[in-house]
């Protein structure tokens, strides 16, 4: 379902069945993800509210309009099944990417971990794509119990992210593995600021990439930084 603030004027009342008409260009509000992925084009601002993602299935952000403002509100949760993710992709320029305060993302991990992370037994999805995004931000996220990797940000040109909060820390009881927050590669201006993390694994992996900054970072549980693989690429 969504709701929009676009401005309808002209409307006559009838009693005749009309179709349902699409957001259009504006700011929507949706509580389901499937009409989320369907109406994403029609908005300049989207808010997710409350969102549950059914089972193997991509809450699917990408190609959005150039400027586009999301707001993760309330709280995300997603469904079980074994499969390779992501729960969450974003592609697109400009993009702001928020969380609403108070809000929650909850990958409910404990469903898919069993000590084994992306090294066998369950198949796990991997939470956040950050594909191919340009000259964009993503603020404030509270993220608890991914099933393996969280972030993964690759082919980004000028990205930052400022105040995410990622705790897995129920996962060091419960067989949480390869929990990393944020994996960058080949992406050039990625500035990450004021993060939180609790995990099991990398709090920060860089694969490869150019101009990558992280500062103001607090990382428990996991290894720490990561950049042992920088060398063994061109970029």
């Amino acid at each position: 379902m969504f709701s929009s603030t676009v401005l309808l004027s002209g409307l006559v009342a009838s009693v005749l069945a009309a179709p349902a008409l699409e957001p259009r260009a504006g700011s929507c509000t949706f509580t389901d993800a499937a009409t989320a992925i369907k109406n994403k084009a029609g908005c300049s601002t989207i808010t997710l509210n409350n969102i549950v993602v059914p089972a193997k299935t991509t809450l699917d952000l990408t190609k959005l309009n150039d400027g586009t403002h999301v707001i993760f509100q309330g709280k995300t949760t997603f469904g079980y099944a074994e499969w390779e993710g992501p729960l969450i992709s974003f592609t697109g320029n400009n993009l702001l990417i928020e969380g609403a305060a108070g809000h929650s993302i909850d990958c409910e991990g404990k469903r898919w971990w069993d000590g084994k992370g992306s090294n066998g037994g369950k198949k796990k999805p991997k939470f956040f794509s950050a594909h191919s995004l340009k000259n964009s931000n993503i603020k404030n996220l509270n993220v608890l119990n991914t099933p393996v990797q969280a972030f993964s940000i690759n082919s980004v040109t000028n990205l930052g992210v400022y105040g995410v909060h990622m705790d897995n820390s129920l996962g060091d009881s419960l067989g949480g593995h390869n929990t990393d927050a944020f994996d960058v590669g080949s992406s050039n201006g990625v500035y990450i600021s004021g993060a939180v993390v609790k995990n099991q694994d990398d709090c920060l992996a860089i694969n490869s990439g150019t101009n990558i900054t992280f500062t103001g970072g607090n990382c428990s549980g996991g290894h720490g930084l990561s950049i042992g693989s920088v060398g063994g690429r061109s970029d």
